[in-house]
């Protein structure tokens, strides 16, 4: 097992029993315990996990919302290949809204260069990109940017949504499960959310499949809201078959 492959496997394990010690973690990969040490600095690092005495417990555990940069360095090949799938979701013209997000940047970097599309967004880097895009009209959506996630939010976010219709928003989202739906760490960001899916004919997330092992403080939709979810082969088939059980059409790229 490759170091990456073992430390996704450590945060799953994090995530799913609330913290992880590392005399068992050697233990159930067959490494020392400094490989595991330097396994959990690493996810550190990236924001995920925070060192305890003996082990680590999730970052989310501990009321934190890792940061947009510390999220892009985690599951990079399967965000690739789930951007790659949503890419089959786009209308052929017409219009799309899509949330800040690392998995969602991943698609603003893929999008066709001959697909004739309005692109609305609230993330000022996901505007920059796609300014640079000729066959693209960029809206960008006012408001308070937020540091942490580099998403506008509030009032005047929500008022701009508010006079839109789009064929599709490609959704991102902290943690997703079959009973508590679709959640986010602030309120702000979630009511921002709503509104994008309020305001589209079709809702696609796109999570990988670490999003489905977590619940966060404010909930933005049910999975009866989305119409595709978009993950990566990692999510367990059986969750795969209850998440499609409760509305959306699954897909594990």
């Amino acid at each position: 097992m490759y170091a990456e492959e073992r430390q996704q496997e450590i945060l799953r394990a994090a995530r799913d029993a609330g913290r992880v010690d590392v005399v068992t973690l050697a233990e159930r990969f067959g490494v020392t315990t400094e490989t595991i040490r330097r396994d959990l600095t690493a996810l550190e690092r990236a924001g995920v996990l925070r060192r305890v005495h003996g082990g680590a417990i999730p970052v989310e555990r501990l009321g934190f919302e890792p940061a947009l940069a510390a999220r892009d360095e985690v599951m990079t090949a399967e965000k690739e290949r789930i951007a790659k799938a949503a890419l089959a979701e786009l209308p052929e013209d017409g219009s799309v809204v899509v949330d800040a997000g690392s998995t969602t940047s991943r698609l603003v970097q893929a999008l066709p260069a001959d697909r004739e599309l309005t692109v609305v967004v609230n993330s000022p880097p996901l505007a920059t990109v796609l300014a640079a895009r000729p066959n693209l009209t960029v809206l960008m959506l006012g408001g308070r940017v937020r540091g942490r996630t580099l998403a506008t939010v509030e009032d005047w976010a929500i008022q701009q949504l508010s006079q839109l219709n789009v064929d599709v928003a490609f959704m991102a989202t902290n943690g997703c499960s079959v009973a508590k739906g679709l959640t986010t760490p602030d309120p702000a960001e979630a009511a921002i959310k709503r509104a994008m899916i309020a305001c589209a004919d079709r809702a696609v997330l796109l999570a990988d499949h670490t999003k489905f092992s977590g619940t966060y403080l404010a909930r933005f939709a049910t999975l009866g809201e989305i119409d595709v979810v978009i993950t990566d082969a990692g999510l367990d088939p059986d969750q795969a078959a209850a998440l499609a059980a409760a509305g959306p059409e699954v897909v594990r790229a």
